[in-house]
């Protein structure tokens, strides 16, 4: 099957559709978008129209965190992103074809200062308004990667600690919450109003989890680095590392991550954008003849 353009979906859904042109002259996102296999649009395409000059820098950064952000979701990455060989200019190039979902995440990585990354946020939101929360906060999006290397990090960082000896590993991690927040975990959860039964790290924000997140990676190569053996040796050194994080987060910003507010259940998060990638499936569905 020849790749042909395909015509733009009409109806509310598309009432924004002169937010997102290439151009005050140029044509819309939707006049780019292919069919061939599925319904696509080429990333080198979305690069220029989100306002990248540099399409190898927006593919290296833009498009890898939107396919890191697919497979957290558990969302197969395979059929929202194809990696191609195409002529661009009369030069072949590596380029990438992506779903309109593919697209949405690209857009929400993408680098929020271009005026155009805020056009098509808003573009996307239109599509799926049930969702709007959802799409115009790409906070969300980097949440979610956040998360999953906090848990990626956490199992690195245990198996590490065991090797070097730690016998109750649940002291050992609140060593480093008590470096990290100048209190004990239980503590801890009781000062944010976490519900009972629920995880700590489903409940923070992308700032407070990229905090957790240098502290446990910065912990285990203070380990491997020292050769730190012995739980009590362990215990100090995870404090030691939480509490440095905390001075250099007053230093900075001035807060504390004591006093950073809870955000939603993360998994609700997943849910919505989950949905979303259902939504916007069905707007590119194939339509029968």
């Amino acid at each position: 099957m020849s790749e042909q353009a395909r015509t733009p979906i009409s109806g509310a859904d598309m009432s924004a559709i002169d937010v997102f042109r290439l151009d005050d002259e140029g044509q819309s996102f939707e006049d780019f978008g292919k069919e061939n296999g599925f319904h696509h649009w080429y990333a080198s395409d979305l690069g220029a129209f989100l306002g990248y000059e540099n399409y190898d820098s927006f593919r290296k950064v833009v498009v890898n965190r939107a396919m890191v952000a697919c497979a957290t979701l558990n969302i197969p990455a395979e059929e929202n992103f194809v990696v191609v060989r195409r002529l661009v200019g009369g030069t072949e190039i590596s380029d990438v074809k992506l779903s309109r979902f593919a697209c949405y995440l690209s857009a929400m990585n993408a680098d929020p200062k271009k005026p155009k990354v805020a056009r098509a946020q808003s573009y996307f939101a239109v599509m799926a308004e049930g969702f709007r929360q959802y799409l115009e906060n790409s906070e969300n999006i980097e949440r979610l990667a956040v998360r999953d290397d906090v848990t990626k990090g956490e199992k690195s960082l245990s198996a590490v600690a065991t090797q070097a000896g730690v016998q109750n590993y649940a002291f050992f991690q609140n060593a480093g919450y008590r470096g990290l927040y100048n209190m004990n975990l239980r503590e801890l959860k009781i000062r944010k109003g976490l519900p009972n039964g629920k995880i700590l790290l489903d409940f923070m924000g992308k700032e407070e989890l990229a905090a957790n997140l240098f502290r446990i990676t910065q912990t285990e190569a203070k380990i491997k680095n020292e050769s730190v053996t012995g739980q009590p040796s362990l215990e100090r050194t995870a404090e030691h590392v939480g509490r440095t994080v905390r001075n250099t987060m007053r230093q900075i910003s001035g807060t504390v991550p004591e006093n950073l507010p809870l955000v939603g259940d993360i998994a609700d998060t997943r849910k919505k954008i989950k949905a979303t990638h259902k939504e916007f499936k069905k707007l590119d569905k194939p339509k029968r003849k």
